[in-house]
């Protein structure tokens, strides 16, 4: 029969990445044992040289002299001998364990094992059993770990390639190598041991931090905060906008003092052949002065149509006068004559006549505006009344250009108020919200001073604040229901996580592992429901529960019976407390306590004669289960938080209250705002305008979406600066011959 070893290229990168991973583990174990090295060799000498354990045999006293001040004063040989020969052994041990050594078994052949090197192992065996004992968790973890890697199920004690033995006997043939006499090779016996080898603890601890998942090895319980990286992405993204605005306002400055022909912003409106939109605010009836010379009406003058720089605030004041005033009950319902428009103003001014500064603060504001009343998502009602602010926010822009640079800015902020505020559509006249729009709009346009935004904003941002407490109060009910729901299933779902994990890793025995599933589920239940309000339930129940579990393990010595008697009562009293807690009460639970008793007794009256082989078996078995839980607990928590990493999951975690979503399906478009999101994010309640068609969706459900393209988030930030983002970061400002984009998108 042929057999095809032939590897795949994926089989091929697997192996590679194990052997990889195993020659860095030699790398590090190597290295942490020559860093004891040096502290050894100095307790080996003190050891030699100390005659009140030398005996009364002259020739062993003598032998002792010599290799303690041979050792005393070539410390430096003997370190780099025990460095190699350590490195050298763990090397060969791995290549038993690495991938290409299993690829071709060797052909079964039968040999005598030497007596001396059966009596060798023995020694070895004697020699290393209390470093084995002493590190059985240490060693048992590292056995799964190894495991992991090379696709088992665990690497067993005896043929882990970093079990203290494989240590030792480097550390004897280095003596070997280094103490000429070959009578006082059998010195360094006596040497290996606990007190006098260095600490094998750092060295496997070391190993099994480097197989932990990646997540584990510096912040095991680190939560990606994903609001404070969305924070930190926006002001990143703000300072750009900033410094591209500095830059280009700046240039524009320089510009009207040095005479350079500085291109603006490209894809703005332009004064040369632009036409305004049909847009609800840049149509209609033109204002006098707009479009055409102002003619001489009530006394106001027309604009220069000289060449010369004027500085656009003064041509607003001239022109404000050829505009009738609103009369005391106009307000913002006035006809469009009273409406300046920004595009058709440039238009109607002479080619030349505004400084570069204002030309490019009325560019930018015409592409804001047009923005907004060209988004149909906003209702007409809205988007009529921000027509209004036209003339007075560019006004307030050209006193203090912070508002291009600031959010907080007042005229900034009740415009990027009003166009998300304004989403909904107003159910009535009478809706608090619309109202406080209208005064403000008033408020704006009747002052035309620098508090009037101010004013206007507060009032308006009180009016949404008690809509949303009206909101809030709406669903009140609905919201204590989910959270408790959403509370108590997060309990559950961690409660049956804490059991299943210790039961796969366990060797329970039958009578515990029954009520850990039936009885103590529901007290872990009750443990994570009431860690709120009770902080250290989910410890006392847990460590309960892991008491209980090694209460009905073996104990093969005095000294553990003694523990195990000394914890009982306690324990017991514990878990009564907790039954209780739950109602437990039926003839069931006395059953179980008196079962229970009989165990501990059988374990308590066992016979203590054990081998130490068996103490060591003991204490290996017991070590490797505690091992299979605690890893399969990290490998859990490692792939939770892989999952948090899937592109959806980031999306999900970016919602806030408050952000508008945009929903495709089978009936159509519809966008929708977030109006609640629960305690642990698992599950969002929308609402469409004016509150109507509320629904709720499950974290799972919205991650689905997000992966199917069926939900987008819109833009987040106001108005303002999503337009100020899109022009400094279209990248043709030195680019004349760019096509033009659309200066609007709706939505």
């Amino acid at each position: 029969m042929i057999v095809n070893t032939a590897q795949t290229p994926a089989l091929r990168k697997a192996a590679s990445a194990q052997q990889a991973t195993l020659d860095e583990l030699v790398s590090i174990a190597a290295g942490r044992a020559a860093d004891g090295l040096a502290d050894m060799a100095k307790r080996m000498t003190a050891v030699l040289l100390d005659m009140t354990s030398a005996g009364n045999d002259p020739q062993t006293v003598g032998r002792r002299i010599r290799s303690g001040n041979l050792l005393q004063d070539n410390a430096y040989a003997f370190v780099h001998l025990a460095s190699t020969a350590i490195e050298l052994a763990l090397r060969k041990e791995v290549a038993l364990l690495a991938p290409a050594s299993r690829a071709a078994p060797a052909p079964l052949t039968l040999s005598l094992v030497p007596m001396e090197e059966m009596d060798n192992q023995l020694a070895f065996a004697a020699i290393s059993r209390p470093f084995d004992i002493q590190q059985s968790e240490r060693l048992a973890s590292l056995g799964v770990r190894l495991g992991l890697l090379l696709g088992r199920e665990l690497v067993r004690a005896s043929h882990n390639p970093f079990r203290p033995e494989v240590f030792l006997r480097a550390l004897q043939e280095a003596w070997c190598e280094f103490e000429p006499d070959e009578a006082a090779h059998a010195l360094i016996v006596p040497l290996l041991r606990t007190g006098v080898v260095f600490d094998f603890a750092p060295i496997l601890e070391a190993l099994n931090d480097r197989l932990k998942p990646a997540r584990f090895r510096e912040e095991r319980f680190a939560k990606t905060d994903d609001s404070a990286a969305a924070r930190a992405a926006r002001a990143r993204r703000d300072a750009a906008v900033s410094q591209g605005l500095r830059q280009l306002f700046g240039a524009a400055e320089a510009a009207a003092g040095a005479e350079l022909d500085i291109p603006l912003i490209p894809n703005l409106p332009q004064g040369g052949g632009w036409r305004p939109s049909a847009a609800a605010g840049f149509a209609g009836a033109m204002p006098p002065g707009c479009g055409q010379p102002v003619p001489a009406h009530a006394g106001a003058p027309a604009p220069a149509p000289s060449a010369a720089a004027a500085p656009l605030i003064e041509v607003l004041e001239k022109l404000a006068g050829a505009v009738p005033a609103p009369g005391p009950q106009a307000g913002p319902a006035a006809g469009p004559h009273e409406v300046f428009y920004l595009p058709r103003l440039k238009q109607s001014l002479p080619r030349g006549s505004l400084s570069r500064g204002d030309e490019t603060t009325l560019d930018l504001l015409s592409r804001i505006f047009e923005t907004v009343l060209l988004d149909e998502s906003i209702p007409q009602e809205t988007r009529e009344l921000i027509a209004f602010l036209q003339v007075p926010v560019l006004k307030a822009a050209l006193k203090d250009r912070s508002f291009f640079f600031e959010d907080a800015h007042p005229a900034r902020r009740m415009l990027d108020l009003l166009s998300n505020a304004g989403w909904e559509r107003p159910a009535s006249a009478d809706d608090p919200v619309y109202r406080a729009m209208q005064r403000g709009v008033d408020k704006v346009r009747r002052e035309a001073q620098p508090d009037a935004f101010a004013a206007a904003v507060a009032d308006l941002e009180a009016s949404m604040a008690e809509r949303e407490q009206l909101e809030a109060a709406a669903i009140a009910g609905p919201i204590a229901q989910a959270t408790r729901q959403e509370k108590q299933a997060a309990a559950a779902r961690s409660a049956n996580k804490a059991v299943s994990l210790r039961l796969a890793g366990e060797q329970v025995v039958a009578l515990v592992g029954t009520f850990l599933e039936q009885r103590w589920t529901p007290v872990l239940t009750l443990a994570y429901t009431i860690e709120d309000s009770k902080p250290g339930a989910v410890d006392n129940a847990t460590r309960a529960m892991d008491d209980l579990i090694w209460s009905v393990k073996p104990k093969a010595t005095q000294e553990q019976r003694k523990a195990l008697i000394k914890r009982l009562p306690a324990l017991l009293t514990t878990l009564n407390k907790w039954l209780d807690a739950v109602k437990w009460q039926d003839a069931e639970r006395l059953q179980f306590f008196a079962a229970l008793a009989d165990c501990h007794a059988t374990i308590v009256r066992a016979p203590i004669e054990l081998s130490p082989e068996r103490q060591l078996e003991l204490a290996v078995e017991a070590a490797q289960q505690d091992a299979l839980r605690r890893v399969a607990r990290e490998q859990a928590e490692a792939a939770e938080q892989e999952s948090a990493l899937d592109p959806a999951g980031a999306l999900l975690a970016s919602l806030e209250r408050g952000m508008r979503v945009e929903f495709k399906g089978a009936l159509g478009v519809r966008k929708v705002r977030l109006t609640w999101v629960s305690p642990l994010r698992t599950l969002f309640i929308f609402s469409g305008a004016n509150r109507q068609e509320a629904f709720s969706l499950p974290a799972e459900r919205l991650a689905e979406a997000f992966r199917t393209g069926s939900i987008r988030v819109l833009a987040a930030e106001g108005v303002v600066g999503r337009v100020l983002g899109e022009a400094v970061g279209q990248g043709a400002m030195n680019d004349p011959g760019r096509e033009p984009v659309p200066a609007a998108r709706a939505g």
